[in-house]
């Protein structure tokens, strides 16, 4: 069945909270040049506090790139492309977001494969399905994680077990990932929103500013000497601290009240 008429992503926003949807179920939510560049324009709401970007249907969170575009590209003679997107329709992508404040939980339920493991691997927080299934097959098929896979993953685990998973593209179950650290939860399908719903809420309970300069200065400083990440400024932590909610926060306590925030 042809998707050509289908938006690439759904994008519904509600109560501060993106849902974001990567809309192509019948190629596994695969992702071409449209989805891309549609994507692009979700992140720069600044009235969301929290989104959540999911694939439709059951059976994939996304299996990465659309192959089948790539290889009519490159019989038209574009050139390939290698690590990063820049210059590509939808620059910057999530996974090169590097200043993205807002925290972004990746719901998996299904294959996260190539592009869709690297994408959950530049979310926050990730939620699975026990059915979840998480690799990077890209040297089998003679090309590189290019959106930030080989560089997250790395980091992200021990290096040999990094390596091992990036050079042959062997498959992560759900519960290894989750092992691993790589995924904050794995529940059965069926709970899946639900469980991704009460993180949801817990996130929206914490205080904004609070939430967006305690994520600045963590992807800031996580590779930098201890001593210059507590003499770095961090945009988002001066916002935090010479704002209402700063204040707002003791005196709800003091007072034995739920605080009253204002996001300023």
């Amino acid at each position: 069945m042809s998707d050509a008429g289908e938006p690439r992503v759904r994008y519904v926003k509600q109560d501060h909270v993106a849902r974001v949807t990567l809309n192509r179920p019948a190629a596994l939510n695969a992702m071409d040049l449209r989805m891309h560049e549609e994507l692009a324009a979700v992140w720069d709401d600044d009235e969301v506090r929290v989104a959540v970007l999911t694939g439709a249907g059951d059976r994939a969170f996304t299996v990465g790139q659309d192959l089948k575009e790539r290889a009519r590209l490159d019989e038209q003679g574009v050139p390939r492309s290698t690590f990063g997107s820049r210059g590509q329709p939808g620059w910057p992508r999530l996974t090169q977001r590097f200043t993205l404040s807002k925290p972004v939980i990746a719901r998996v339920n299904g294959y996260a494969l190539g592009g869709g493991f690297e994408l959950a691997l530049a979310c926050d927080l990730v939620i699975a399905s026990e059915q979840a299934v998480f690799a990077l097959p890209e040297a089998r098929l003679g090309l590189v994680p290019g959106a930030g896979g080989a560089f997250r993953l790395a980091r992200q685990l021990p290096l040999k077990a990094a390596m091992g998973y990036l050079l042959t593209g062997r498959r992560m179950t759900a519960d290894v990932a989750l092992g691993f650290g790589l995924v904050n939860q794995v529940v059965p399908a069926e709970q899946l929103d639900d469980c991704v719903e009460e993180w949801v809420q817990d996130l929206l309970h914490s205080a904004p500013l609070a939430v967006r300069a305690i994520k600045e200065a963590v992807m800031r400083s996580v590779d930098m000497p201890l001593e210059q990440a507590f003499n770095t400024a961090f945009t988002w932590e001066q916002r935090r601290r010479h704002s209402q909610d700063a204040i707002e926060g003791p005196k709800a306590f003091a007072e034995q009240r739920e605080p009253r925030r204002q996001g300023r």
